[in-house]
């Protein structure tokens, strides 16, 4: 048994617990330290984990404990590259989200503290859960704190009705994923991952497991044409909702994918359907960019462009699996997406947390009202500009390489569908200089600069942070690549063997 691992479920969900036991006002301070410590843990298991073992071997830090004979399903958690590189996006992000509300009069404090602890314990459960049961329990708890924290600390006038869709939307989606996990242990010995690629289906069961699986993951993502719970949900939740939302709990569903999608359905993916998949992606990458070029929201920009690039990651990821399926052995679109995911990860944080601070400067997400902000907070300009660049994939900034390896994939799979996907990354520049240009450099009221100020200590620290691993991995994105190699590796090979 690792213990590491096992602190690592342990410690948010003990954290998560005794928040909503804390009656002092100091539980902003325990939540920060008890996700520390998280990140902390996650460090030592990055330590000892080696990423050097073969494709055979790759689960590291594993806990296996059969709980139920009866249905066949066993506590069995572990730990390969996908894991450790979704786990330090979690728990390094955490802390910086819920250091990024220090400055903010929270009401029921301890209650949202607790609420993200208990969210990031159900991240670090999906992210690790090798039994296909115990992944979608792990699923659903992620959903009950983020709707809570969405609908309870959300914009008021809005928060019924669009957590209610949010809800609605993700349920279900989850119900169609449970339903196909089912079909498949009843051809599988048990709800084990491996046991579950090695289910004897035929290739009109495996269209239909596919669908219900990918219908979970298209609204979590979201992919076009199920993301109409997005905008609203991302633009009405509190910045630290909308943080965990966009950075991490979409990768979820890349995760998802890898897991329990490829390889339980590599047939169905050779056929029609992978070519549909790519099809809905390519639409969303361009819609989305599209969409957001009109946007004056600054929070609903940034909604559209994570919609984009969350495009580009699925794309590349089926490319590459029809291409395996075809006879073509590469790894390279899974290789896009997951370090694509990382960046995106600290690069929409960056831009929601820069699209709050500069609301509470202003009093509006309208872009169009703000204006020359970067005269009395160049701080906050130089920042809120780096991490822009990660966004928009700059090289030499975290952006880039994965968004270079995604459209090189899907270029081996399609040109035209390339140089649509490529036409976005323009469309991005765009729409992304057009607000950072409003909000920083055109003539501002000269009242509301004469009051407004640079980062304070917090936001300085996040934007901070945030920016270096922004330029730290487009330097050096080696590292990303060098952990997640061997993980893709099997994945791809498990969908032809």
């Amino acid at each position: 048994m690792s213990y590491h691992l096992l602190a690592l479920l342990l410690i948010p969900l003990v954290g998560s617990g005794l928040l909503f036991a804390w009656k002092g006002k100091t539980g902003k301070y325990v939540a920060l330290v008890i996700a520390l410590l998280q990140m902390l843990v996650t460090f030592l298991i990055l330590n000892g984990f080696d990423s050097k073992l073969t494709v055979d071997s790759v689960l590291q830090h594993e806990i296996n404990y059969p709980w139920s004979q009866f249905i066949k399903s066993t506590l069995h958690f572990g730990v390969d590259g996908m894991s450790m590189l979704l786990l330090l996006l979690t728990n390094i992000l955490m802390p910086l989200i819920i250091y990024s509300s220090f400055n903010e009069n929270v009401n029921y404090r301890n209650s949202f503290y607790a609420l993200i602890l208990l969210m990031q314990f159900g991240l670090v459960g999906v992210f690790t859960a090798l039994d296909g049961l115990l992944f979608y329990v792990f699923w659903e708890v992620t959903l009950i704190p983020i709707w809570l924290i969405a609908g309870l600390w959300g914009q008021e006038n809005k928060r019924i009705q669009f957590t209610t869709k949010f809800f609605v939307y993700t349920f279900v989606g989850s119900l169609f994923m449970l339903g196909a996990f089912i079909y498949v242990y009843l051809y599988a010995p048990s709800f084990g991952v491996t046991d579950m690629y090695n289910a004897e289906l035929n290739i009109n069961q495996q269209t239909v497991v596919f669908w219900f699986i990918f219908f979970a993951f298209a609204v979590k993502l979201p992919v076009f044409p199920f993301h109409t719970w997005q905008p609203d949900t991302y633009t009405y939740s509190p910045t630290q909702a909308t943080m965990i939302l966009s950075g991490i709990m979409l990768k979820m569903a890349i995760y998802g994918i890898f897991r329990y999608l490829l390889p339980v359905a590599p047939d169905a993916i050779a056929g029609i359907s992978g070519s549909i998949v790519i099809m809905l992606a390519i639409i969303g990458i361009l819609h989305g960019a599209l969409i957001a070029l009109i946007q004056n929201d600054i929070k609903r920009i940034f909604t559209y462009s994570s919609f984009s690039h969350v495009g580009l990651m699925v794309a590349g990821i089926f490319a590459t699996a029809m291409l395996v399926m075809n006879g073509t052995f590469t790894i390279e679109g899974g290789e896009g997406a997951l370090v694509q995911a990382f960046a995106h990860g600290f690069n929409i944080v960056g831009l929601f947390f820069c699209a709050d601070i500069l609301y509470k400067r202003f009093k509006t997400r309208d872009i169009r009202q703000m204006g020359g902000l970067a005269r009395v907070a160049p701080k906050f300009a130089v920042l809120f500009m780096v991490v822009l660049l990660g966004s928009v994939g700059l090289p030499l900034t975290n952006g880039f390489i994965g968004e270079f390896i995604l459209l090189k994939s899907i270029f081996d799979f399609n040109i035209l569908a390339a140089i649509i996907a490529g036409i976005t990354i323009i469309l991005a520049a765009a729409y992304l200089f057009r607000a950072y240009g409003y909000s920083m450099f055109t003539t501002g009221e000269e009242e509301v600069l004469a009051s407004a100020k640079d980062l304070s200590g917090p936001e300085f620290t996040v934007m901070l942070s945030i920016a270096f691993v922004v330029i730290f991995f487009g330097v050096f994105p080696q590292p990303v690549i060098d952990l997640v190699s061997g993980s893709l590796k099997f994945i791809y090979q498990s969908m032809v063997s």
